[in-house]
Parts: C-alpha cells; structure tokens; sequence
C-alpha cells in the first residue's frame, strides 16, 4: 500500500484551508479599498482613472501645506513654552533689553 494514503484527509483539509484563507483575504482585501493584484502582479482592482490621479494630487498638496502649517504652530508652541516657563526676572530683563535705551 501506499504509505501516504492515511494522510490523505489531512492533505484534503490543508488544502481545503489553503483555499479558504485566500478567499478571506481577498474579501478583507475588497471590503476595506486595497488593491487586487493579478497573477502576475498587475493592479486589477481598483483601476485608477485620470480624475483619481488628479484626486490625489490635491490631496497631498494639501498635506505638504497641512505639515508646513504644523511646523509653524510647533515653532509659535516652543517660543510660548520658553516664555511660560521662564521665571519672570529674566523675562522682565529680555523685555527691557528689547525696549531699547530710552532718551
């Protein structure tokens, strides 16, 4: 007898598996918008279209714009940091210094 015939089930379930997992993942896949890839790697879903492209153009100017404007809030929170967190002698000297001599 074939030595392997007693694993057969086991061979059937693995495969069984196999497919129901793949089956899984491609519906995750679909359901939350990610790419299908075809046999050979290719984009089959979703295909994207001239309005798409331009679509995503906007949206990541509009995200260099969105990290600029972070960096200046950034800035502007460290400058009111330093000023709270300075005690208030040095800060009345800073004041005064920028005052200039008077006349």
């Amino acid at each position: 007898m074939f030595p392997f015939a007693d694993f057969a089930p086991v061979f059937a379930l693995v495969g069984v598996v196999a497919v129901a997992g793949w089956v899984f993942t491609t519906w995750l896949r679909i359901k939350n918008g990610y790419p299908l890839d075809g046999a050979w790697g290719q984009a089959v879903y979703p295909k994207t279209s001239d309005e798409q492209m331009e679509r995503i153009k906007l949206l990541s100017s509009e995200n260099a714009q969105l990290r600029a404007e972070l960096g200046a809030v950034k800035d502007r929170l460290a400058t009111v940091e330093r000023i709270v967190t300075d005690d208030s002698h040095r800060l009345t000297q800073e004041i005064e210094s920028l005052r200039g001599p008077t006349n």
